[in-house]
């Protein structure tokens, strides 16, 4: 299965655009604009379709167009859009589409279809057991109905146990501390992923069903308990809201109990070969790039660190530094100082970090000369193949570098040279990378792609 995260956010997405706080302010400055939360499941399934569903697919490069099956998992505004089955019925389609969910979600779809459509409306509650296609649809109750009961008949909420072949996963929004019930019907289910509702962080007195960062960790527990979350269950906090920490704070604190936030744009295989992304950090000086790109890969249970900076007899400053990056560093970490880097990429088996582009450029035109000849022929060769070695790497692997080419420009002539080569490696591995993040006063601005 493959799921597209449509939304990761709560109903009013993260930041809110109406709030001036520090975590809204993060996620603005970082360019990380959450949405409603709903998936796309192999170009066929909605799990959820709020009203900003239809254009988060096509700002994904997906269409709706094949979309067979919708499951809503209750009826507020954020999770049904009706107004997608009026722009379906428009094109007067012959294909059919079946919607399912509560009877307080589907009363909202009914008048937005033509008589002619061929769209099959079925109301599901806890315990149904249902084929769709592929796909096998259990439906388990939330801890999600007070504050539904305005909708009248039938306004509880769900959460969809979806399974398709040997493969299984759990779509859980909205809820707070799942019913015994539910904890009882999945025991033992070993999902290859759960997508888990967190919407209120460290604001624990909101006295709604939603799940805290505390709730939430109390029911990952449980589920690893009773054999529902694994060690190799991919656990995604989804519904994400501003009284969650900046995303960095976030990672590091879910990846305590195993999880991490999901991203709006995400792709989660299950089942499916997928390279490990790559990602390049980029920043000046200070600007926090070794502490972002650490946070990265916080939820790994084991990393190497590649230090390409070496040791500097003589040089007590660069020694304080040194010192102040290993302590930071988790005691699962692997450190090994090397400048060749590319035999470590071709033989990775645990995840990578970097740190940092820019000594290992120094250190390999120290070792062809180029301070004293001028000739860059060698340079050039390791760059080659650097960039090779990074488009192959097997595993994740995130690469810290620094941004020179903003300043002044340098005052000598070797000075410019770093600079234009440090620049052109950035670029390259830029272009083979799945994510780009530029640190500005301790701020992540993520690039677009080309």
């Amino acid at each position: 299965m493959e799921i597209l995260l449509l939304g990761t956010g709560s109903a009013d997405g993260w930041p809110n655009p109406f709030c001036r706080c520090d975590s809204c302010a993060a996620a603005a400055a970082a360019g990380e604009i959450r949405a409603q939360t709903a998936a796309l499941v192999d170009d066929v399934l909605l799990l959820d379709c709020g009203p900003e569903a239809p254009r988060a697919a096509l700002r994904h490069g997906r269409t709706l167009a094949d979309v067979r099956y919708i499951l809503f998992t209750h009826g507020h505004p954020d999770h049904v859009g009706p107004m997608a089955l009026l722009m379906r019925h428009w094109l007067r389609t012959d294909r059919p589409l079946e919607v399912l969910g509560p009877a307080s979600a589907l009363d909202q779809c009914r008048i937005w279809i033509g008589d002619d459509d061929p769209v099959t409306f079925r109301a599901v509650q806890p315990g149904d057991d249902v084929v769709l296609g592929d796909y096998r649809v259990r439906v388990l109750a939330a801890a999600h109905g007070a504050d539904l009961a305005f909708a009248g008949e039938g306004a509880h909420a769900l959460l969809y146990d979806l399974s398709k072949g040997d493969r299984r996963i759990l779509w859980a929004t909205d809820t707070g501390p799942l019913p015994q019930a539910t904890h009882a019907a999945m025991a033992g289910a070993s999902y290859d992923a759960v997508f888990l509702e967190e919407t209120f962080g460290t604001f624990t007195d909101h006295g709604t069903e939603h799940h805290d960062l505390p709730a939430f960790t109390a029911t990952l527990t449980a589920l690893r308990e009773s054999g529902a979350v694994t060690a190799t269950t991919d656990v995604v906090a989804i519904h994400l809201s501003h009284h969650n920490p900046p995303e960095p704070e976030l990672t590091a604190v879910l990846s305590d109990s195993g999880a991490r936030p999901g991203r709006d744009g995400e792709v989660v295989s299950v089942g499916m070969a997928r390279r490990p992304v790559h990602t390049l950090v980029l920043g000046g000086a200070r600007s926090g790039k070794s502490a972002y790109a650490e946070a990265l890969l916080a939820a790994e249970p084991a990393v190497t660190y590649l230090a390409t900076g070496g040791l500097r007899e003589g040089d007590p400053e660069w020694a304080e530094r040194v010192r102040l990056h290993r302590v930071r560093r988790p005691d699962s970490w692997r450190t090994v100082e090397t400048a060749d880097v590319a035999e470590q990429l071709r033989a990775a088996q645990t995840p990578l970090l970097l740190d940092c582009l820019g000594t290992w450029l120094t250190a390999r035109m120290d070792r062809h000369g180029v301070w004293n000849d001028g000739a860059l022929d060698g340079v050039h060769a390791d760059i080659d193949e650097l960039v090779t070695a990074w488009r192959s790497c097997p595993v994740a692997v995130v690469a810290v570098s620094n941004e020179v080419g903003s300043g002044v420009v340098p005052a000598t002539a070797s000075g410019r040279l770093f600079r234009d080569l440090l620049g052109v490696l950035n670029a390259r591995i830029a272009a083979a990378c799945d994510d780009v993040v530029l640190m500005v006063a301790g701020r992540p601005l993520r690039l677009p792609a080309q």
